[in-house]
């Protein structure tokens, strides 16, 4: 297939780079750091830019479309304007997911888990309530709108935690607090915050996957099968990569400044797996990725 991949230098856009390549003729966009980018056929291009933007369908005219460009994280998004958030975020959304309309294109879209109510009243399936509490929950929540709106063949992806090894430049959570236990550093992690974390690996498999697969219009929890906090997570990595864990202070997300934190947006994935794309439980998930993956 004809693959476009929009963020292709972002955390989860390596791994697809990877993944992708292997088997289909990938095209990867990316404006900042490259990433690995430059390993695989790749473009340099501000997405926001409605007119390059569509010059790029024209001449590339895609099977599929994965859009994970965005501002990914809420601590960004909190330092920018809401137009700023929204014209990445939704207004850029809603231009792709027309382009993909027009040319036929399959689109898969990366959401967040952060969409959902977090307020802690049980494991979320598709239909649970709504309750985006930040600019960058609320904004990807907006995409999932306009895909909806504009896109006739879409799967839109709630994507948990994810859990691996930054490549190049890209870290996350995960990612750092390994580097701090290893280095025998005091790591503060929320003993009450719960996500259904999945692996940057086997996300990008999944996602390859989807691709080829006869599932349109569907949206899907987009995350391991286990509910874990994130100490959980910290005290698994020690066991995996023989850390002390004594290391690991408990606190709590009430005490968090600054952003507001949600207690818990586990998440059920039997729609996932009905599609057969299937999970490893959360033990086996650190301790490949510690034993296999460091980088």
């Amino acid at each position: 297939m004809k693959v476009l991949l929009t963020g292709g230098s972002g955390l989860l856009g390596q791994y697809l780079n990877i993944k992708l390549s292997a088997e289909n003729e990938l095209l990867t966009l990316y404006n900042g750091n490259a990433g690995n980018c430059y390993k695989f056929d790749s473009m340099k291009i501000d997405i926001t830019d409605k007119a390059k933007l569509s010059l790029l369908f024209i001449n590339f005219r895609p099977d599929a479309v994965i859009h994970t460009a965005c501002y990914s994280r809420p601590e960004i998004c909190a330092k920018l304007s809401k137009d700023e958030v929204y014209r990445l975020n939704v207004e850029t959304t809603e231009n792709i997911a027309q382009m993909c309309t027009d040319y036929d294109s399959k689109l898969i879209y990366t959401s967040t888990d952060l969409v959902y109510d977090g307020t802690g009243r049980g494991i979320l399936n598709e239909e649970s309530d709504l309750n985006p509490v930040t600019l960058y929950a609320e904004s990807k929540l907006m995409g999932e709108i306009a895909v909806q709106r504009y896109s006739n063949n879409y799967i839109i992806l709630r994507t948990a935690l994810l859990i691996g090894f930054g490549l190049n430049h890209s870290r996350n959570n995960f990612h750092l607090t390994y580097d701090s236990l290893e280095k025998k550093r005091e790591v503060k992690l929320f003993y009450d915050q719960y996500r259904s974390p999945l692996s940057l690996e086997i996300a990008a498999d999944m996602i390859t996957r989807m691709c080829g697969m006869a599932v349109r219009n569907e949206i899907i929890n987009f995350g391991g099968r286990d509910r874990v906090s994130r100490i959980e997570i910290g005290e698994l990595i020690c066991e995996s990569a023989g850390f002390d864990k004594t290391c690991i202070k408990p606190v709590s997300c009430k005490s968090a400044g600054g952003l507001p934190q949600v207690p818990d947006v586990s998440m059920n994935t039997d729609k996932l797996m009905k599609y057969g794309l299937k999970q490893r439980d959360i033990a086996d998930t650190i301790d490949y990725i510690v034993r296999n993956h460091k980088i």
